[in-house]
């Protein structure tokens, strides 16, 4: 399959290429750095967000686009989100009208807010972060605009990613960053609340396995559906990484919007993956 990536040498892009790639895909990656793209990828030196109505053709009419690319995507108070949020829309609208018939979006669990619980296709939004509402607004619009259409569009909604930390901005990240300047102690929260951890490159492989399916659309919940306690994911993680560094437990408050407990129900990625 020719598809193309946008945001392909992003945190998530990188990996997603290498798994098209070993898929046996064509891969065409846009972004406007091109280190750390797998040299087996055809660059494409494409402004996606110039508003070009013939954008379809300058990608060279992919069968498949995943769309990664999204600025400021660990500053989640960015004004960032809302100003761009147009040229995201514009972009995909232009594919669309070109010809294209599959629209892969990267979403999130930031466009839910507060939730305790599983989260499914039906779990009522309500964010609470400038990156949340621009996610969530470009969902809504691209479900109106391939509603009544023969357009396949995969919303890809993430949860906590770990992995590939040096290029990450998680508290793991934040952990190695700390061991490497020395410091003994690193003020911690209780740990107790419980996320749904993915590793990036079993994130990629979801991705991949739910955008180059044609069964199960709509939003796609890409994580293990399993909630673990935060403290649990990283006593384990100094411990992988032979780390020195001592965790100092309640040093932070727990934050009162912070959910006890919040994970994605993975029954369409597990029957995805179970069709692979």
């Amino acid at each position: 399959m020719k598809v193309v990536v946008t945001g392909a040498a992003g945190y998530m892009g990188k990996h997603v290429v290498k798994e098209l790639l070993n898929k046996g895909h064509e891969v065409y990656a846009v972004d406007l750095n091109h280190k750390e793209i797998d040299s087996r990828a055809s660059i494409l030196d494409v402004d996606i967000f110039s508003g070009n109505e013939n954008v379809y053709e300058e990608l060279k009419r992919p069968e498949l686009c995943i769309h990664l690319a999204w600025q400021d995507g660990f500053v989640h108070n960015s004004s960032k989100h809302m100003e761009n949020i147009s040229k995201h829309f514009t972009f995909l609208k232009n594919l669309m009208d070109g010809g294209y018939k599959k629209i892969a979006v990267m979403g999130t669990m930031h466009e839910i807010g507060f939730w305790e619980g599983k989260i499914d296709e039906n779990t009522p939004c309500n964010p609470l972060s400038q990156y949340g509402v621009a996610k969530n607004a470009l969902r809504q619009a691209l479900l109106l605009m391939t509603k009544n259409t023969d357009v396949k569009l995969y919303w890809l909604r993430a949860y906590y990613i770990l992995g590939d930390d040096s290029r990450n901005s998680s508290i793991f990240t934040k952990l190695l960053e700390a061991e490497e300047d020395g410091k003994k102690e690193f003020p911690f929260t209780t740990g107790e609340n419980k996320y749904d951890f993915i590793d990036i490159k079993e994130l990629a492989h979801q991705i991949v396995a739910a955008s180059t399916q044609e069964t199960i659309t709509g939003i796609i919940n890409v994580c293990t559906g399993r909630p673990v306690a935060l403290k649990e994911k990283v006593e384990e993680f100094i411990k992988e990484n032979n780390l020195h560094i001592k965790l100092k437990y309640g040093a932070y408050p727990d934050r009162p919007y912070d959910s006890k407990i919040i994970y994605g129900d993975n029954t369409k990625i597990t029957s995805i993956l179970g069709q692979a």
